[in-house]
């Protein structure tokens, strides 16, 4: 039996694997990975050789004016950007942050590991048996004044099952075949967050949309102010293919209905993100992912998952109610979400946003998984 994951936005599952401002050069509106082995035997055989090396070694990203001809001659593969507007970005961006993640990939091309759709139906399932009653026990665990290691395995086995009965072994994936790289795109991301404007007439929370920064404020109210990432990614509508198994029939539609009820859950908390930041075309793309997930609901052969680089807190929780107070009490054990959780803000507050014509247009790696 086969599964298929289609790319709804675009997707990044990567294998840690970048590419420094010293790989690649930009030009004709694409990243240009240079052929270094190809570079390194051409320049062997004269005088320039020392010169390229020693640039290698001191520079942040290489001179175009002197090496430009290896982007057009030596390149080993070609990977557009989505949009020409991306360039003037990249070519103004420090260079720190011109490393570019890339996509995973075997000796025949890019393709998407197993462990990536295991771990997001993991996470479906386990979002489909947390209740707050589990939320009162791992707080209950807590009252005994030390964090303990095993917190979150012991609530995942209370409700999946031990190593030995885990329900989660009842079904097996495959890394998927490889493709080719017509379906790869440098993307530009910025991440988005919310800032406080204090109270309505009604006494509601008011927020402005900023966008965070590496460099002086930490939020920037104009877009051009903040950080800028570039990603390669699978464009929407790419598919990967590989092989599914089940030990039992008919548990499989459980775990898909699990997975969609989550992907429900996520979806609705973006838009209410987007509602408050003003973003509508993100508010758009998350309209139409909901239709596009009650379309999977009707057939029950498949799901909506959010997978790899840049989905954030909400793609890894198994419990999304972010404003339970038994929930925000487990929370507050860790340095990092108390803070978080004091600034008096939603959590999570910000958002990887994909920009696509100059504007925040999605979230990254929605996908659509359907076996049979």
């Amino acid at each position: 039996m086969n599964y298929r994951v289609t790319c709804l936005s675009p997707t990044l599952v990567g294998d840690g694997q970048k590419l420094s401002p010293i790989d690649y050069m930009v030009w004709k509106d694409h990243v240009n990975v240079l052929d270094q082995n190809r570079i390194f035997k051409l320049l062997s055989r004269g005088p320039r050789l020392e010169g390229y090396l020693a640039q290698l070694k001191k520079a942040e990203r290489l001179d175009f004016a002197s090496w430009g001809g290896f982007a057009q001659n030596f390149a080993g593969r070609r990977i557009p950007f989505d949009h020409a507007s991306a360039v003037p970005t990249w070519e103004n961006a420090r260079p720190e942050n011109l490393f570019i993640p890339t996509f995973a990939t075997s000796t025949s091309g890019p393709y998407l590991p197993a462990t990536a759709l295991k771990g997001a139906l993991r996470t479906g399932a386990i979002f489909d048996r947390w209740s707050e009653a589990t939320m009162r026990h791992v707080a209950a665990r807590l009252e005994a004044g030390r964090f303990p290691r095993d917190l979150a395995v012991k609530a995942e086995d209370s409700v999946l099952g031990g190593p030995n009965g885990n329900r989660m072994r009842r079904f097996s994936l495959a890394d998927s075949g490889s493709l080719d790289f017509s379906g790869m795109k440098v993307y530009l991301v910025r991440v988005s967050t919310l800032i406080s404007k204090g109270k309505d007439a009604s006494g509601a929370d008011r927020f402005e949309l900023g966008w965070k920064s590496s460099r002086g404020s930490a939020e920037a109210r104009r877009i051009d102010d903040s950080t800028p990432f570039f990603v390669e990614m699978a464009t929407p509508g790419t598919s990967f293919q590989g092989q599914w198994s089940e030990k039992a029939e008919g548990e499989r539609e459980a775990l898909f209905a699990a997975a969609n009820k989550y992907a429900a859950e996520q979806i609705a908390r973006h838009k209410k993100y987007a509602e408050l930041a003003g973003l509508a075309q993100l508010a758009a793309f998350l309209n139409a992912l909901d239709g596009r997930l009650a379309e999977v609901r009707k057939k029950n052969n498949g799901c909506l998952l959010s997978i790899g680089w840049g989905g954030g807190m909400l793609g890894k929780l198994g419990y999304v109610d972010t404003t339970n107070e038994t929930y925000r009490g487990i929370l507050r054990q860790t340095p990092f979400y108390n803070r978080a959780i004091q600034s008096g803000l939603p959590l999570p507050k910000t958002r990887r946003v994909i920009f696509q014509g100059g504007r925040p247009a999605s979230l990254p790696g929605w996908v659509q998984l359907e076996v049979g």
